[in-house]
Order: C-alpha cells, then structure tokens, then sequence
C-alpha cells in the first residue's frame, strides 16, 4: 500500500476505481519458463490485482535460475557415435559439453 495512507480508505479508494486485490494463500511454487531457462521461485508471496477486468499477479520471492537443458537430437548422437566408434552414451556427453557443435564433439572424442 501507499506509506502514511489508512489502509481503509486506500481499500474505499481501490473499490470506488473497480480495483480489487488478493493475496493467494498456501503457494507453494511459482515457475516462469524461458527458452534459456527457468525462474523458480520457492515459497513466494504472490497477489492478484483485478482492475478493468484484467488481472496481473506479482510475485515476491527469492528465484533460482535453472539453464535450460541443451536438447541434443538422436541423428547427431548417431552421427558422432558413428564417426569416433564411441558408444552413444559418451557421443551423447560430448555433445553436451560442445553445446551440441558436432564437428566439435567429434574432435574432442578422438582427441584431435
């Protein structure tokens, strides 16, 4: 709320405007997915505000950032498995570690 308003007129005030907030209780965990990652928000305050018949929600909290995991197709594993005669599980790591690069993972399983 406003610093030295009385919270009973800012709710009057609120009203008289169509304006109406809620905090949601018990939640537990709030996620924002993104395609670098996700914003994970543990034990957040959150409250919804109604105004024009559109309703926004803020979110109060400590976030951790999650990196997005790099998704490695199966046709590059094979190709790189097949390349350096490695198994697809240590292709499939190598990928990973090379963001997906498959000359790069080639290179580094054969140690060139």
């Amino acid at each position: 709320m406003m610093p030295g308003m009385n919270p009973k007129k800012m709710k009057q005030m609120m009203k008289q405007l169509g304006m109406t907030m809620d905090q949601l209780e018990d939640v537990r965990q709030v996620v924002i997915y993104t395609a670098k990652g996700n914003y994970v928000f543990d034990q957040p305050e959150v409250v919804s505000t109604t105004m024009q018949g559109m309703t926004t929600y803020q979110i109060s909290g400590q976030a951790e950032f999650q990196p997005a995991e790099i998704q490695i197709p199966e046709e590059d594993v094979a190709m790189v498995a097949e390349q350096t005669g490695a198994s697809p599980g240590d292709a499939r790591t190598a990928l990973k570690a090379c963001n997906g690069d498959i000359a790069e993972a080639i290179l580094k399983l054969t140690g060139e």
